[in-house]
């Protein structure tokens, strides 16, 4: 590097309103010099770009002819930290970007954002909740902090109704067409193309991140769209979901609210809760308020089962026991083939928990009861004075797979056209999640092994294992209820993980999570690649990570 120096002379204005401490000359090293300059070009470079974008962006309201069956309706530049979410107050945090808004005949509402300056030159899809019908706005604006190019779909219907309205379904097999996969991947033809429009360059990655429906929707695009996604990320998923709001929506419902008496007062579950983790808490050898392992949890709900003739807030009465042993162990056909899997103990205090899914401030409010009859009603049966208690969990399921299970079910566990093109997808669940049973991610895992152990000349099941972890990792996350909350670490950043694994090839061994309470971390721990666990090592503090270590669990 050049030590040579350069002197300056500063302009006759300036060298009036020089100080004592101000020459009329600067003296300074040539190669800082050099540096100074090229950062000025590169600000003015990048100035140019985001004046050129800006006019891109503005005459990309004239090119929907390059999109099949699609209009696109407004494209506008947002200024920095300046869009307001519609229908709502908040203003998110954005750097400035291209909207651009669409609709995909019939009623496929999407948009894609597109950062003005410092793309990454990658591409984030992002999923939807609940019955979705709504654009995930947050979603991309975290996608869009983080470089990307990204895109949020509507599904094809407006959810205004209500989360799990589903009148909008009533005689619409094609909407429940594009609810169930057909939406998002045509969003994803269109949001690539608009991106390409854009910065005359396709994305050199994309990805796919979703929970819940969002979740159901990521193995959806793994198992009908393969090539849309590098990767892959699918959290909580709701993927059989017919046979998941009959065995688990409906079940519990009717679990509760056949017989009232049954139905669990949200006063109840503190105490239920406690009783859970005293039982269970402390197998793994540490006690701090999260149960590792739940299948390992032998706690039986007789156990506090009132006394005859009391009824409190510390007991459950003998119909409300039954009750919980009904949602624990799922549900069976009259031919004893398990329908959907039950929820496992856990996080039954957690007040966004069962109090918000499973019981609901009063009977027949639960986001579980709301969820199986909009579905059923309008879904299967369209009929809007369909009513629950007359669900046959024979032949009505039998009804409801055949007539819409290949739209909406994402459960196909041949998964091979994904790993040959060199895909790669995380699934995530929480142990605690109240809504849909971890134990369904856990079924579907092993489904994907045992297909591709049968596709083996000489199965074997740790191959298999081997094989399947290629391409497909499960992580599951002890104390996290649905997506988020729970007594237990809740935040990790899988996306980081899935980025090193499809362009550096380094498949991630486990997942950091944290749990952050107003702003501070309070507890950290590995989540690891399923069937291992994060184990203690037995030193140092319990609420750091660094401390545990991932291996096969001892049971």
């Amino acid at each position: 590097m050049s030590s040579e120096v350069l002197e300056i002379k500063l302009p006759s204005k300036i060298r009036k309103k020089r100080t004592s401490i101000m020459q009329t000359h600067l003296k300074i090293p040539k190669f800082i010099f050099s540096l100074i300059v090229l950062l000025g070009l590169m600000h003015g470079a990048e100035a140019q770009e985001d004046k050129n974008l800006r006019r891109v962006c503005l005459s990309l309201a004239y090119n929907s002819a390059n999109l099949q069956n699609t209009t696109i309706s407004l494209a506008e530049v947002i200024e920095a930290n300046s869009f307001k979410q519609p229908g709502r107050d908040n203003i998110l945090n954005t750097p400035a970007f291209c909207r651009v808004t669409g609709v995909t005949d019939p009623a496929i509402n999407f948009e894609v954002w597109l950062p003005l300056t410092e793309w990454n030159g990658k591409y984030n899809g992002v999923g939807n909740g609940g019955m979705a019908g709504v654009i995930s706005y947050s979603a991309m604006a975290g996608a869009l902090n983080r470089g990307y190019a990204t895109a949020s779909t509507d599904t094809g219907h407006d959810q205004s109704g209500g989360l799990f309205d589903a009148s909008w379904a009533s005689g619409r097999h094609d909407l429940i067409e594009d609810f169930g996969h057909r939406a998002l991947h045509l969003t994803t033809l269109n949001a690539k193309a608009i991106t390409e429009m854009f910065y005359t360059a396709s994305p050199s990655f994309s990805y796919y991140t979703g929970c819940s429906k969002g979740g159901q929707m990521g193995l959806m695009e793994a198992q009908k769209y393969p090539d849309d996604f590098d990767g892959i990320i699918a959290g909580n998923p709701a993927n059989d979901w017919t046979r998941f709001y009959a065995g688990a929506h409906l079940w519990y419902s009717k679990a509760m609210l056949e017989d009232q008496e049954a139905w669990i007062p949200r006063s109840k579950l503190p105490a239920f809760g406690s009783a859970v983790n005293a039982a269970c808490d402390a197998i793994d050898g540490i006690q701090d308020g999260i149960i590792q392992n739940p299948l390992a949890c032998n706690f039986e709900p007789a156990s506090i089962q009132c006394p005859v003739g009391i009824d409190n807030n510390s007991c459950l009465t003998q119909k409300q026991v039954t009750a919980v042993e009904k949602i624990w162990s799922g549900v069976e056909t009259p031919n004893g083939e398990l329908i959907y899997p039950g929820l496992v103990p856990g996080g039954e205090a957690d007040t966004g928990g069962w109090g918000r899914w499973v019981t609901g401030a009063e009977p027949f409010t639960s986001l579980h009861w709301l969820g199986g009859e909009g579905f059923f009603r309008w879904f299967v049966f369209d009929d809007p004075e369909w009513d629950f208690r007359t669900f046959d969990f024979d032949k009505d399921l039998e009804y409801a797979l055949e007539k819409v299970g290949d739209a909406v079910d994402s459960n196909d566990p041949d998964l091979r056209h994904l790993r040959d093109n060199g895909s790669k997808l995380i699934v995530y669940h929480g142990w605690s999640d109240p809504d849909i049973s971890p134990v369904a991610s856990i079924n579907y895992y092993e489904s994907v092994i045992n297909h591709i152990a049968d596709d083996m000349r000489a199965p074997n099941y740790d191959t298999a294992l081997s094989r399947t972890q290629n391409f497909f990792r499960l992580f599951m996350v002890p104390g996290m209820g649905h997506c988020s909350g729970g007594p237990g670490p809740d935040r990790f950043d899988a996306l980081s993980a899935l980025e090193n694994w499809v362009e550096n090839g380094i498949a991630p061994e486990s997942l950091r999570a944290a749990k952050i309470e107003d702003g501070e971390v309070t507890r950290s721990r590995p989540l690891c690649a399923y069937p291992e666990v994060a184990t203690y090592s037995g030193q140092g503090s319990t609420d750091e990570a660094e401390n545990f270590y991932c291996a096969a669990p001892a049971n």
